[in-house]
């Protein structure tokens, strides 16, 4: 996790990205709110015995997003690390000398696959916000957008000898700038918003894998999905224990029934993301670069 300098508003990512809101509030205080919220959400994992590697960010080069890692890296088993291609200018501007310095701590022996030099063609793939990964049945989810190219995404799941499944999926006739909005993968279930799949092919299609995989299929509305019930995370403590990570906006969305589900594979932990949300679009998965 990334713990935000200079967090706010990015005007560069809202242009396909339509869960920012932009406010009249006065910088500063928005880096306040959001550095309490990811101090608070960082204390509340580490009470629950999940184990976090926290880096501070830097002020130079200026990244309004640095709090979201998910999206320019991840981490796969015998220390191997994909770097990938941002949308945004200064979203790249995130791959900075600090964060690398602390991943080599923890692995020296890192070994890195970079895809980044693709932006200069104008092709993106934004990590685990673009991709859902099922690791345990080597699959990688992923809805078409602007962010998300599936040569790219083929190409990655070549590497990781995973199985693509590519679909559309919309927001008020847009495309969903990332899957991992509208898709939560876990052990033995999946929380997904089939209502933003429009197409009947590509529902059955999901249906079908999940039905495959034995997965428990947890239906969220569109309306539920845009108060991020959909960015929502499952992680595991020391004692390898299951947590499933959603916000506190997330979580009031969600009705008893739904809740009742989810709660029945693993506990649910809350954090207080609102300003996180409203100002950069992402929530509580979204904050996660998981390590495994």
């Amino acid at each position: 996790m990334v713990r935000p300098c200079c967090f706010g508003f990015n005007p560069q990512t809202a242009v396909n990205n339509a869960f920012q809101v932009s406010t009249e509030e006065e910088p500063v205080f928005v880096q306040k709110k959001a550095l309490a919220e990811f101090d608070g959400y960082v204390a509340l994992l580490r009470k629950h015995n999940i184990e976090v590697i926290v880096v501070q960010d830097t002020p130079e080069p200026h990244t309004p997003d640095s709090i979201f890692p998910n999206n320019w890296i991840s981490f796969h088993p015998e220390q191997v690390a994909i770097l990938y291609p941002m949308f945004a200018p200064n979203r790249r501007l995130e791959r900075k000398k600090t964060v690398f310095q602390a991943i080599q701590e923890h692995a020296p022996r890192i070994r890195w696959i970079d895809i980044s030099p693709r932006e200069r063609e104008n092709r993106f793939l934004e990590g685990t916000g673009s991709m859902v990964f099922d690791r345990g049945n080597k699959r990688a989810y992923a809805c078409r957008s602007p962010r998300t190219d599936e040569e790219l995404l083929r190409q990655v799941c070549d590497t990781l000898n995973y199985d693509p499944v590519c679909f559309d999926a919309l927001d008020k006739g847009a495309p969903i700038y990332h899957t991992n909005v509208m898709m939560c993968m876990a052990q033995h279930y999946v929380v997904i918003c089939m209502e933003s799949v429009p197409s009947a092919t590509d529902r059955q299609k999901l249906l079908k894998t999940f039905e495959k995989d034995k997965k428990k299929v947890v239906e969220i509305t569109a309306a539920q999905m845009n108060e991020f019930a959909g960015n929502m995370f499952q992680v595991f403590s020391r004692d390898n224990e299951p947590f499933l990570v959603m916000s506190h906006r997330a979580c009031k969305a969600l009705s008893k029934s739904q809740l009742k589900v989810l709660g029945s594979f693993n506990k649910i932990i809350t954090p207080v993301l609102d300003t996180i949300e409203t100002h950069g679009g992402g929530s509580a998965r979204c904050m996660l670069a998981e390590v495994v």
